[in-house]
């Protein structure tokens, strides 16, 4: 919802939010780190009835306390955790990561760990690592970083397919851009990009087929419309996006949930889905 254009208008929280309901999503994706503006976010979704994901990008276990404190202010349904360190091993990854777990089960707040360039899981190959040493591990699917990160060619192979489709049966939310084997988000209304939609579509339809055989019969599925602005977004020489983000944001709703409803027919019609923006 930031612009960060070159005129530097941007536009309120209310103003966001008021945005994001009027267009139909279900809720939020927002961080949980500053409580100044935790505080202003509560105030302006008063009434909305909007759901709120929080993110947060611990450090230390005692981060994930703080993150967590704040995200009750939201009432939020989970919190994206992107573990802000890098360790070199494996096993020096462990104890932080069952701290993690074992805070939040204690907390009773969901914690899913996000596949996210320069943090813990910048690297497909070690996450998988990582989630085999530790099963409780729940993850946030951001494939657009697993491919940025890995250079997939496309057609993408069976092997590679195959080490992406490891981390879907283990996802429990969604962030939702398109990315190509050089750039983080692409403009997916260009039509030379076509290619990675269709790529990244067929991802998410098998994520949301794999999410459906796990949860429960009365579980939210959480998939946020994460269209960032610059650096994330491609700009042209003056600073402006290349595309409209918001109108892309609405396309991605509609075509995801068109995925997700037609996978329905093949599971329990009880099952949910919230889109956040």
């Amino acid at each position: 919802m930031e612009r960060r254009h070159p005129d530097e208008i941007e536009r309120s929280v209310e103003q966001n939010v008021t945005t994001i309901k009027n267009a139909g999503f279900d809720g939020i994706s927002t961080s949980c780190i500053d409580p100044a503006g935790v505080e202003l976010i509560a105030h302006a979704l008063v009434g909305t009835g909007l759901l709120v994901e929080g993110m947060c990008f611990p450090q230390t276990i005692d981060d994930l306390k703080a993150a967590i404190d704040l995200a009750r202010q939201l009432g939020a349904l989970h919190l994206n955790v992107q573990p802000d360190v890098r360790p070199r091993r494996v096993a020096d990854c462990i104890p932080l990561l069952e701290g993690w777990i074992r805070v939040a089960e204690d907390a009773r707040m969901p914690i899913y760990f996000e596949t996210h360039r320069n943090r813990m899981t910048t690297d497909l190959l070690f996450t998988l690592d990582l989630i085999e040493q530790v099963p409780s591990m729940r993850m946030l699917a951001d494939l657009s970083h697993v491919l940025v990160g890995r250079e997939f060619w496309c057609p993408i192979s069976d092997e590679d397919d195959g080490l992406v489709r490891q981390v879907l049966d283990r996802a429990w939310a969604f962030h939702g851009r398109v990315a190509s084997r050089e750039q983080i988000q692409v403009e997916i209304t260009f039509p030379q990009h076509k290619v990675w939609l269709d790529l990244f579509l067929r991802w998410w339809d098998y994520g949301f087929r794999s999410w459906r055989k796990r949860a429960g019969p009365d579980a939210l599925l959480s998939f946020a419309c994460e269209l960032g602005p610059r650096p994330y977004a491609i700009t042209d020489r003056e600073g402006n996006d290349t595309t409209n983000r918001w109108e892309e944001a609405l396309l991605i709703k509609s075509l995801v949930r068109d995925i997700f409803e037609r996978a329905a027919v093949e599971a329990q019609p009880s099952l949910k889905q919230d889109w956040l923006a």
